[in-house]
């Protein structure tokens, strides 16, 4: 099974309870299709730099899941006309351990000294 991360923006308007609905739903068709949730972090609402919809905020959230690739095509097919979600995104997760699913962990990584230069 390989290891992919969702990104999903959701409508406002027609989202109740902060989009917790939609993450327990996410989680349990994940299962369903025979992958495992590794992470799930709700990012909150956010401001578009455009509008999406006539919405100007969505709230976001980022999944990473392992599942075997025939899940994936039930996953979009299954969200794509769904109208609780402005965005949708899937991708394969083949960043380092360290940074897959952790935005967090992006500032430590930028914030380490840089190597300094070989010597010619």
């Amino acid at each position: 099974m390989k290891k992919y991360e969702a990104v999903f923006i959701l409508d406002i308007r027609k989202t109740e309870d902060e989009g917790v609905a939609f993450s327990n739903e996410f989680a349990e068709l994940v299962g369903k299709l025979g992958g495992k949730m590794v992470t799930t972090e709700a990012m909150g609402r956010l401001q578009f730099s455009y509008e999406i919809k006539k919405r100007k905020a969505g709230i976001y959230f980022d999944f990473v899941f392992e599942a075997p690739e025939a899940a994936i095509f039930a996953i979009k097919d299954r969200y794509r006309l769904d109208e609780r979600i402005l965005r949708n995104m899937i991708i394969v997760c083949d960043r380092p351990e360290k940074v897959c699913g952790k935005v967090k962990d992006l500032k430590e990584i930028a914030s380490a000294p840089a190597p300094a230069p070989a010597e010619a």
